[in-house]
This record gives C-alpha cells, sequence and structure tokens, in this order.
C-alpha cells in the first residue's frame, strides 16, 4: 500500500537542462546563427510592412502568416531546416506581442554589437545518437550527456552566453515526488543587509557576489581584456544563483505556504542603489520560488508590504524606524517590551498579511492588514486603460 501511495505522489513536470556543447561544434553553430538571424530579420521587416502598409488595412502577421510565407526557404539554407523556421517566426511573434510594437530590433550577425547565438529547434529535430545528440544532420557532444537518459527530449534551442560557450537548453519531462512539508507558513522580507530574512529568524546574508569583484573587473576592463570581464561577470552571476537555489530549494522543501514581500526592485536599480539591488537577485530568488514551489505542490503569494518594518509585529503599534535616514537602525525595542529584528520583524508582519482571508461574499471589506501599494494601483489602472481603449476601438 506504501509503494502505490508513493506512485500516487508522483507528478510530471517539465523543466530546462542546460548542458554545455563542446568546443569542436561552435564554428558550426555560428555560422548556423547567421541563418537564424537572416529568417528573424525577414520576419522583423516583413511583418512591419503589414503592420503598415501603403494601402488597405493594417494587419500583425501571426506566426502561421510567416510560414506561409517563409515556405521553401529551407533550400536556400546550409545548416537550418523548416522546424527551426517554424520556431523562430513562432518566437518572433511572442516577443512582438509582448513588446506590443510593430518592429522589433533587428539581429546582428557580424561587428562587435552582434546578437549571441541562438538556434532553436522542435522536438522531432533532436534525437540521442551514441554519446552525442544529433541536429540537423551533425553530432554534438554535451557534458553531463547522462543528464539525457532516460528522458523525454522536447523542444528548445542551442544559446551561446556572453563569453562565447555554447549551450544546449533542452526541455524534458520528468517525475517529480511530491514530499510533504515540515512546516505551514512562512513571510520573507527582502533587504539589502540582509537579502532575506523569514519569519522563524532564518536569513541569507547578502553576498555581494558582484561588489567583491568590482576591482578587478574595472582593472580588466582597463587593460581592454573584455573576455576575462565576462569571465568574471559569468562568475558573479553564478555565485548568485547558486546561494539563491540553496535558498529557494530549502523554503519550498520544509514549507507549504510562502509569502513574500512586494517590494520592486525595477523602481529601486534607478536610485543610487542600483548596484547593490542588482546584486542581490530579489527577481531571480521569487522567479525560483513559484517555479519550484509549482513542482512542489506549494502556494506563493506576493504581499503588500507597506508599513511592515514599522509595525510591531505583536501589539501592531507603528513605533518601528522609519525613512531612509534611520535605514542604520536594525533593532529596535517596540513600547509594549518587545525588542524586534528589523528584518524579521518586517517578516512576520508580511506573513501576518498573507493569512489575512479575502472576502468570500464580496458584500465586507478584505481584513488585510495593510491597504494595496502604489505599484498594483498603477497596475489596475493601466488594465482598466487598455480595456477601456478596446472597448473604444470595438
Amino acid at each position: 500500500m506504501s509503494d502505490n501511495l508513493g506512485l500516487c505522489e508522483r507528478k510530471p513536470c517539465v523543466r530546462t537542462l542546460r548542458l554545455k556543447v563542446k568546443a569542436e561544434s561552435y564554428a558550426w553553430l555560428n555560422a548556423a546563427a547567421i541563418e537564424v538571424n537572416q529568417c528573424w530579420n525577414y520576419a522583423n521587416e516583413i511583418s512591419f510592412k503589414a503592420a503598415q502598409p501603403f494601402a488597405g488595412p493594417r494587419r500583425f502577421l501571426s506566426a502561421f502568416d510567416l510560414d506561409r510565407l517563409t515556405a521553401g526557404a529551407t533550400e536556400y539554407f546550409q545548416r537550418i531546416g523548416s522546424g527551426t523556421i517554424q520556431r523562430i517566426n513562432a518566437e518572433y511573434a511572442v516577443r512582438r506581442n509582448q513588446a506590443k510594437k510593430a518592429k522589433l530590433r533587428f539581429r546582428i550577425s557580424r561587428g562587435p554589437k552582434r546578437s549571441l547565438g541562438w538556434v532553436p529547434f522542435k522536438a522531432q529535430q533532436l534525437r540521442r545518437r551514441g554519446r552525442a545528440v544529433r541536429f540537423s544532420g551533425k553530432h554534438f557532444r554535451v557534458f553531463e550527456r547522462q543528464r539525457l537518459e532516460g528522458v523525454r527530449l522536447q523542444s528548445g534551442c542551442f544559446a551561446q552566453d556572453s563569453v562565447g560557450d555554447g549551450w544546449l537548453c533542452v526541455a524534458v519531462q520528468q517525475f517529480v515526488e511530491a514530499v510533504a512539508p515540515a512546516k505551514t507558513d512562512i513571510g520573507i522580507d527582502l533587504g539589502l543587509k540582509t537579502t532575506a530574512a523569514t519569519s522563524d529568524g532564518e536569513k541569507l546574508e547578502a553576498g555581494h557576489f558582484y561588489r567583491d569583484i568590482e576591482a578587478k573587473i574595472a582593472q580588466a576592463q582597463r587593460r581592454g581584456h573584455k573576455r576575462h570581464a565576462r569571465r568574471l561577470h559569468r562568475t558573479a552571476k553564478r555565485r548568485r544563483a547558486d546561494a539563491l537555489h540553496k535558498f529557494s530549494s530549502h523554503l519550498v522543501t520544509t514549507y507549504s505556504t510562502i509569502f513574500i514581500g512586494d517590494v520592486s526592485s525595477t523602481r529601486l536599480v534607478r536610485t543610487r542603489l542600483a548596484k547593490s539591488v542588482l546584486d542581490a537577485g530579489w527577481g531571480m530568488l521569487k522567479a525560483q520560488l513559484h517555479y519550484k514551489g509549482e513542482y512542489a505542490g506549494r502556494c506563493v503569494r506576493i504581499v503588500n508590504e507597506r508599513n511592515t518594518t514599522r509595525t510591531c509585529s505583536n501589539c501592531g503599534s507603528l513605533e518601528g524606524p522609519a525613512g531612509l535616514d534611520k535605514l542604520f537602525v536594525r533593532q529596535w525595542t517596540c513600547e509594549c517590551g518587545v525588542t524586534h529584528d528589523r528584518d524579521v520583524n518586517a517578516a512576520r508582519n508580511i506573513l501576518a498579511a498573507g493569512r489575512c482571508c479575502p472576502s468570500v461574499s464580496g458584500n465586507e471589506s478584505s481584513p488585510s492588514a495593510a491597504p494595496p501599494s502604489q505599484t498594483s494601483r498603477r497596475c489596475e489602472a493601466r488594465i482598466s486603460r487598455r480595456k477601456a481603449a478596446h472597448e473604444h476601438r470595438t
């Protein structure tokens, strides 16, 4: 009976494997990327002409329309096939709809401002052949090839990083066992002195991944060692991702419901705190918690964090430090006699705000501990303006 229970707890999920391609295939991938750029630029140009025609109504071409216009183009290319061209058209249509523009940037194939290599493919174009994978008539050897054994390969791409290394990014379907969490709820406060603090008192200290090697990067750039500077940037990125992966995996494994403060990194990067905000990786941590929580069956919610630092988690009074001139205050004592750690107290208030259940009938107001933030109000206003403009057109 326990075996049947374990089988019931296994559920399929789709993950993306990122495997490094060996250097012997870089020349072929660079040549294939040039052909991909030509297809992308054609789709960009023809879509712009259809959106702003000389005569007749304007039209935004879909991926199906672009597939019809590029039918038979494979005979002019030596490395990419029809599946790759269709994936390019689909990706272009998605990116154009996301940007809400009639024309995107052209992909540059040569020169100092060239675009990084990108060769997409469909699931039926990639096959396992012994110790390598076969794509478009060529075999590619990758590191950690054992990760491709026993999995079903789906669509993906060959991508190039800023250093010039090639990577195989392919989606695979795996089965994950749902593990019961040890604890129920947790609140997380994001900051700069401490990257993340939980309501249970755990902290992820700021790693200063970029700040620690900032002098080395500046020295390499002054000497003209661009490749060395890119390697240092990649090292900082990997160290940051490793620390955030370990912290997010621990939270998802331990807790069933995770509440995160809605601090906006896009707004803070415009201030003098930009380097520290980008070095903390708030957006990366939120993204990891969301997709890992989805795999493990956890609930991850964003909560308004207004006045969470000032509010006492014991009595609810606004006696805490506020303002930029009070950022140096890391501990404070409330009038009720309780001494608080600044970040842990904010995380506890975030947890309390997330536990407040919204109205079920819709007649009474929600007992939220904090009003909607300014960011959420702006998003709602933007959505309402778009709906009004769409109704006016129709």
